[in-house]
């Protein structure tokens, strides 16, 4: 028997990627002003289209945050990959982590998504896969430059990000607190000022 597609995997026709591409696009603002209260009656008020369409395209709140997630963590897996040709290890584990807060600094609903994640660093898939060695990378070459701390592990990572991500919703008298908090948590991660090892 021939295979027919199911509807989520046929191709969309173009004025339906179009329409899928401006709910995203209007999701990504509204959450990012509501967080996870944001409902899909303000999406779509803001996408300028009936709420019908953005059900047609994602049938629950929840279906449509995850489609935001995906796509930040897309980003964030491709900043980690470019970040593998800078040669400075310093630089390119700094880069990873500026990089995927200023992603995660524009999008509120990613950052208490990934504040809610049970493990450090869980799921499976190609993108968080990649993500997990293109990072892991980076800081072994950084550990084994001398240049990061070398008790520092991957699971630090997406935990100290949470906290980032956290800083992004905090009141503080700096119009970019996070810049500043993530300043002082790379401090932290430098070999050279390292006053004694991390808790086991």
């Amino acid at each position: 028997m021939q295979h027919v597609a199911a509807p989520e995997e046929r191709p969309l026709r173009a004025d339906a990627r179009r329409n899928r591409q401006k709910v995203l696009a209007a999701a990504r603002a509204v959450f990012a002003e509501h967080g996870r209260e944001a409902q899909m009656d303000d999406v779509a008020r803001h996408a300028e289209v009936g709420v019908g369409t953005v059900y047609r395209h994602f049938p629950t709140k929840e279906a449509l945050i995850e489609a935001l997630v995906v796509d930040s963590f897309d980003a964030i897996a491709a900043q980690a990959t470019a970040a593998l040709e800078i040669e400075d290890p310093w630089e390119a584990f700094a880069t990873v982590l500026w990089r995927g807060a200023e992603i995660m600094a524009g999008d509120r609903a990613l950052s208490e998504v990934f504040a809610s994640i049970p493990g450090a660093m869980d799921g499976s898939g190609p993108t968080i896969e990649g993500l997990r060695e293109s990072i892991a990378t980076i800081m072994e070459r950084a550990q084994a430059a001398g240049v990061l701390r070398e008790d520092a592990e991957l699971d630090d990572i997406p935990m100290l990000m949470c906290g980032i991500g956290s800083a992004t919703k905090k009141e503080h008298r700096c119009s970019a607190p996070w810049r500043r908090h993530l300043a002082i948590v790379l401090d932290g991660l430098r070999a050279s000022p390292a006053s004694e090892r991390l808790p086991t």
